[in-house]
């Protein structure tokens, strides 16, 4: 890919970018914590599987992620007929690393009598070994449906399921899965940059571990926090998640301030997820140029897994996106 890139200089990214698109008839998906330039460029801005069932939707017959691969996996079971293109097929994910399917599934065989409650941040493999597949905006609303006695197991993201166990009173059995962006949050750190803007509220996204949650005023997905900024008394907001969602936070509201929360050593750069980041420009257009790398599931592997999907859908399927969580 880099003797690719190199050979790229003087092309108008952007101009070929949307030549392809229109070539390919393709749908170009950002995530938010994407660079802002591929925010800008593409069709569809959100969170994970709001795009993949915004692009489903459409008459693409090609969807280019811009996103890491268990989102774009996530897209191709949804979309088993379209092509679908991973600018970086290293882009992965620390909590689909941390919960490794042969692993996954002699955990739950350990635990015969529990249901597997598992973040949509997992390979296909664990979706398929997964009863119901919860979002950080549906989970709430999901887990309100499921008996109290039911034993359940919640993978891969132990700070997301502890904030549930605290927040409903449920005892759910923990993977031991984190994310290293939301890990990064100082607390100590956070709380003098609370203390150099009185009054500013902390948006945080439930990844985040106690110490960084128990100070937030709003915990909720990306969408959530981005709709939490618009509808937040006062101009000034203090943001722990990723912090390329700010950007879409600045196009939306240009007259409030915005801050990312800091790392251990007092600013942000440590946040900054090093999977999403190597999606680019030049990626993106050699993807859409050679639809390469191109995301592959064989299709018993795709049905079990859109089985968990399909069960999420049922139980909550006017919250995704919504950022449900809500304020504490």
């Amino acid at each position: 890919m880099t003797a690719q890139t190199l050979n790229l200089t003087g092309v108008d990214l952007r101009a070929e970018i949307d030549r392809l698109r229109k070539e390919r008839n393709a749908v170009i998906l950002a995530h938010y914590y994407q660079k802002p330039e591929l925010q800008d460029i593409a069709d569809f801005v959100g969170d994970s599987l709001e795009l993949s069932r915004k692009a489903a939707d459409t008459d693409a017959e090609v969807i280019a992620f811009c996103g890491v691969k268990f989102m774009a996996d996530t897209a191709k079971i949804l979309s088993p007929e379209k092509i679908v293109v991973l600018p970086d097929m290293d882009a992965g994910c620390s909590l689909e690393d941390s919960c490794p399917p042969e692993k996954f599934k002699a955990f739950r065989e350990a635990h015969p009598d529990h249901i597997a409650l598992t973040y949509i941040n997992c390979s296909t493999e664990v979706k398929a070994l997964s009863d119901v597949i919860v979002t950080s905006s549906s989970a709430e609303t999901i887990l309100a449906q499921i008996p109290k006695d039911q034993k359940i197991i919640f993978g891969p993201d132990r700070h997301l399921g502890g904030y549930l166990n605290r927040k409903f009173g449920r005892d759910m059995l923990l993977w031991p899965g984190v994310c290293i962006v939301h890990e990064a949050f100082s607390e100590t750190e956070l709380l003098k940059l609370k203390a150099q803007n009185p009054g500013a509220p902390i948006a945080a996204h439930p990844e985040c571990p106690p110490t960084i949650v128990d100070h937030a005023d709003y915990v909720g997905s990306t969408s959530g926090i981005l709709q939490f900024a618009k509808t937040m008394p006062g101009d000034t907001l203090i943001v722990a998640t990723e912090p390329h969602i700010i950007h879409q936070m600045q196009l939306a509201l240009p007259d409030k301030t915005f801050i990312g929360a800091p790392g251990a050593d007092g600013n942000c750069n440590c946040n900054i997820c090093p999977y999403m980041a190597l999606n680019t420009m030049e990626k993106l257009y050699l993807a859409l140029r050679d639809l390469e790398p191109r995301i592959e599931i064989e299709e018993p592997l795709r049905l079990a897994a859109k089985k968990s999907l399909d069960r999420m859908l049922e139980l909550a399927s006017g919250t995704i996106g919504q950022g449900d969580l809500g304020a504490r």
